[in-house]
């Protein structure tokens, strides 16, 4: 997993440091950021509680192929999130594929199937399409807690079935 916390109130304008790190954290500051000013758009604030004044920004999430596809993603994420999300007054991610190191996406149904999975997995965390394929999470929402003991739950029920199944 990769996060970037950016520093909204630290004197650099956070738009152009992102545009500095990398193209997909400049594209999430493009849809996020004003340039002028480096802090949120007017019309990401207005959706915005104000609980902090940095932006987390989850960047990757890569599981190796035997792992995907039990929804450990979303446990893992929705765990480090709540540890890291202090003082932050937003999350983001763009969900879909990054990983194009497997070649069995190959038809174009099966690349949106997957990508739709993928999206509706950071949905169910409490992530919330904005736009052009970013996706918010709110600190000040309960969506992200009231998920976590579901998720750990359904961790622990993974476990007991990966035991049995190895016994």
């Amino acid at each position: 997993m990769t996060f970037y916390r950016v520093h909204l109130d630290r004197g650099r304008n956070a738009y152009w440091a992102m545009e500095e790190e990398s193209e997909e954290l400049y594209e999430t500051a493009q849809v996020l950021l004003d340039p002028e000013t480096g802090s949120f758009t007017d019309e990401v604030s207005e959706q915005l509680e104000y609980v902090g004044s940095a932006l987390l920004v989850m960047n990757r999430v890569t599981l190796d192929p035997p792992w995907r596809g039990h929804g450990l993603a979303a446990v893992l994420a929705c765990e480090v999130i709540t540890r890291l999300m202090a003082g932050c007054r937003a999350v983001a991610c763009s969900p879909g594929i990054t990983d194009l190191s497997s070649h069995r996406l190959t038809a174009r149904a099966e690349w949106d199937r997957v990508n739709a999975k993928i999206a509706q997995g950071w949905e169910s965390l409490g992530f919330r399409p904005y736009r052009d394929n970013v996706y918010l999470l709110s600190p000040a929402s309960q969506d992200l807690e009231e998920q976590r003991g579901a998720l750990r739950r359904h961790l622990a029920e993974l476990g007991g079935s990966w035991r049995a199944g190895a016994s």
